[in-house]
Formats: structure tokens, sequence, C-alpha cells
């Protein structure tokens, strides 16, 4: 949900917010009309104030019980529990059926229940009835409708409808579409294009530095997130990106330094203490992050898959304190939880390998493969496994043998880790070969696998020439 930050910031609104609480706090009556009660619900829950959000609207269905606008921001809570029977009482409780909110609210409950064609199917009907005026405004609010629960694929055919709308409001929902579509770098052409428009957005700030980081432009997204920060150093978005794409370029140090400044300023939060934990054991101090990830843990219960996440990294964490059977224990955790669970079998396998139990190891390894129908990505990371625990010569042969299997497929994956595989066992020529391949298939991933072996500011475009220009002069 997007919320209208300046308007919030109005002398028009900060009279109505003092009204409105002077009046509550006085104990005199509440005289507001619906909108008014909604628009300071929606300053509340900005605010992260929700009880209280909830309570005025609950008192504004009082006074208005059929009202539109009053009874959608009920409904929508009510999606965010997947509640969807109440959320369908409230549209019924809507005394005009032909109102844009009542229809939207329809439309918007089946998209919430994955009924996509159904609301799609409403929603053009609608739009046939529309005069040529409401189009355009029609256009965007469905758009925004499927880009706020990322079916942009919908968004994006939507907004094709409209022509020559060069609105900022156009533009910022094409480029949250786009960005969900993965063409991050045209989302990021139109972010650049809006905050040309407002450089004082830290909204626009913030996006950018997300499609950056996707499209691992991760200096970008940092320098992006730094503008949010400026304009309100006490942004939590704006941390949060700053100190991602930190821990992505492996300054450790500084990115705990910046999720611990979320926490001192925002509040607690399990992804920011996963986060911290993850810096912790990067930097070698497993016994600090066995702290925070533990912490983690007892706040994560509501979020299945950031509690597999969390399990994770615990057993890493144990794995690297020699603790063999308790890192095993936090996966066996996974067990029921909204997680890939051929990957966590991987991970156990690395595990068991890492604590000597190979046997055990080779057996859970074969059984992810198999139990994922031999998905590369699956036997890619036992290979990797193999290399990270020291057995060189098997990853090497794996590899080989790996190579041969996807030779066909689109899998452009892998060759990095190959020709460090090489370059250990003293392979020049394959060295080379694979990693002109790597540099070539994945540059990305050449210079996360690779980057240690090179001049720190080298693009991987540079690396093969320069390591063949090394070897000749030896």
């Amino acid at each position: 949900m997007q919320f209208d930050e300046e308007y919030f910031k109005s002398d028009e609104f900060q009279e109505l917010l003092y009204s409105y609480e002077t009046s509550v706090e006085s104990g005199n009556p509440v005289f507001l009309d619906a909108s008014d009660l909604v628009d300071i619900a929606d300053y509340y829950n900005y605010k992260g104030e929700d009880e209280k959000a909830v309570s005025l609207v609950v008192h504004g269905l009082a006074l208005y019980p059929n009202d539109a606008l009053l009874n959608v921001f009920m409904a929508r809570r009510a999606l965010m529990d997947d509640d969807y029977d109440t959320a369908r009482q409230h549209a019924d409780a809507i005394g005009d059926k032909d109102s844009p909110d009542y229809h939207y609210l329809v439309a918007e409950i089946l998209v919430a229940e994955n009924r996509i064609d159904e609301a799609d199917q409403y929603l053009h009907e609608l739009y046939l009835t529309l005069p040529p005026e409401e189009l355009a405004d029609f256009v965007k609010d469905v758009a925004n409708l499927y880009v706020d629960y990322n079916v942009s694929d919908k968004a994006y055919e939507w907004m094709m409808r409209s022509q020559d709308d060069d609105s900022d409001d156009f533009k910022e929902l094409m480029a949250r579409a786009l960005y969900g579509l993965g063409r991050y770098k045209d989302s990021q052409r139109l972010f650049n294009e809006l905050i040309d428009h407002n450089p004082y957005s830290k909204q626009y700030w913030n996006a950018l530095a997300s499609a950056q980081f996707m499209d691992e432009d991760y200096g970008g997204s940092i320098t992006s997130s730094e503008y949010a920060l400026a304009i309100d150093p006490k942004d939590g978005e704006g941390m949060i990106a700053k100190a991602n794409g930190l821990l992505k370029l492996n300054n450790y140090e500084q990115a705990m330094e910046y999720y611990q400044r979320y926490i001192s300023v925002i509040g607690d939060d399990p992804f920011v203490r996963l986060h911290i934990g993850i810096c912790l054991v990067n930097l070698g101090k497993n016994k600090e992050a066995l702290d925070q990830l533990q912490e983690a843990l007892k706040v994560s219960q509501l979020d299945e898959s950031l509690t597999a996440q969390i399990l994770q990294e615990l057993a890493f964490c144990y794995a690297a304190l020699q603790q063999t059977d308790d890192a095993l224990a936090a996966l066996d955790k996974t067990a029921g939880l909204d997680c890939d669970h051929n990957d966590i079998q991987v991970i156990r396998g690395h595990i068991l390998l890492s604590g000597d139990r190979l046997e055990e190891a080779e057996a859970t390894f074969k059984k992810a493969i198999r139990d994922s129908a031999g998905d590369p990505v699956i036997v890619l990371r036992v290979i990797v496994s193999l290399y990270d625990n020291h057995y060189l010569k098997a990853s090497y042969f794996m590899f080989r043998k790996f190579f041969r299997y996807v030779a066909d497929e689109d899998f452009n994956s892998g060759y990095a880790y190959m020709a460090l595989c090489c370059f250990d066992l003293g392979r020049v020529d394959e060295f080379l070969h694979y990693l002109q391949e790597a540099v070539t298939r994945n540059p990305n991933e050449a210079r996360l696998v690779l980057g240690m072996l090179f001049p720190e500011d080298m693009q991987p475009e540079q690396y093969y020439d320069y390591m063949l220009n090394k070897y000749l002069q030896l």
C-alpha cells in the first residue's frame, strides 16, 4: 500500500489531524466525515500505529455503516489476514454498489484469492461501460491494484491501453510493473526520470536502489540509498537498502552498522537480526552470531519462509563451531515450513561433509539430486559443497560431467567455480578455458567467485586477458 506523504505533511491535513486528536484527548464527540476519518486512519497506518487506525475506522463505521471508504479500509485489513469472508461482508455492506470503490474492492478480493482471470474479466466488463474521459484514470487504478498484488504482467497489460500518458503517476506505476517483470534496467530508467522531476523523493530513491540491487548493481544501489538517507536520516527503507548493498559487497562491518542503526531507530525486526547474524558469521564471530540468530528466531514464527532462513543460518553457525548435531537439529526444524526442501538437503549434506560424516553426506546429496529430478541448480550446489570442503579432485570430475549434462541447456552458472577449481589444481589451460566461459556466460558470478584473483577495480570482461598476459610472462 502506498501513502500520500506530501498530503500528510500539508497544513490542511495537519489541521485535520489536530482537530481529531484534540477531540479524542478531551473526550468530546468527533464530527468528521468518513473520508477524513479514512485519511487519518491511513496516516496512522503510515506511522505504524495500526491499532489506532483500526479503532478509528471501527468508530467511523458505527456512524457511517454503509460508507464505501470505511468498509474498503476494513476489507483490506481482512485481506491481509486472508480472511476473504470478512472482506466480502464489508463489500456487501457498501451502500452504493455503483461506486468505483465498490467495484475495485470486488476485483481486489478476487485478485487476493488468486482468481486473476475472474478479476480481469470483471474489470474488463466494467471498462467497456465507462465514458472515454474516465478510461485513463480507470486504467491506472486497475494497474495499481495489480502492482500491489505483484501481478505485474496484468498491470503492464492494462497500462499498455493508455496512450500518451506522461504523468509521474503513470511512470511510477510502469516502473513498478517493469520491476515486477524483472526488467530492472527499464525500471531504473523511469525512476531516474521521476527523480529528475522530484529529486527530494526518498520513495523514488529507494525504489531506484531496489531496482539497482536486483540488477546486481550494488554500488549504485548503495549510492541511491544514501540519497534517500540524506533526505531522511531516519528512513528505515534506506537503511536496509544500504546495508543489503554493503552485505553483497562483503563489507560486513559497515553493513552490520546500518542493520543495527535500523533496530535502534525503527525497532526490532527478525529480518534485520538474521542479517546481522550473517555479517557476524562472515566475520568469524560465530558465538555472537548465534545470539543474534536465536533472537531472530524468537520473533519470526509468523513468517515461515523467514524462520526457515534463520534456521539455515543457525545450522551454518553451529557447523562453523563444529557442533554438527546442533546444526542438523536446526535443519530438522525446517520440516513442514515454507522453504525449498531440496535446498535444505544440500545444506544438510554440506554440514555432514564438513563434519567428516562422509557416507551420510553422500546419501543426503544423492537424495537431494533424486528428489529434485536432477535439477541443475541442486547438482551445482552439491559440487560447490565438495569444493568448499576441499574435495578438489572429486569436484573437478563432477564438474566435467555436469557441463556435459547441461551443455545443450540455457544454463550459465558454475563456470566460475570450475575455473577456480582448475586454478587450485594447477590446470592452467583448463583454468583459462573456464575463465573465458565464465566471463562470457555469467560475468556477475565471475566477479563474485573469482574477483579475489584480480585487481579490485577490474571488470570481469578484463579477467581473461589479464590472466593470459600474466601466464605468458611466467
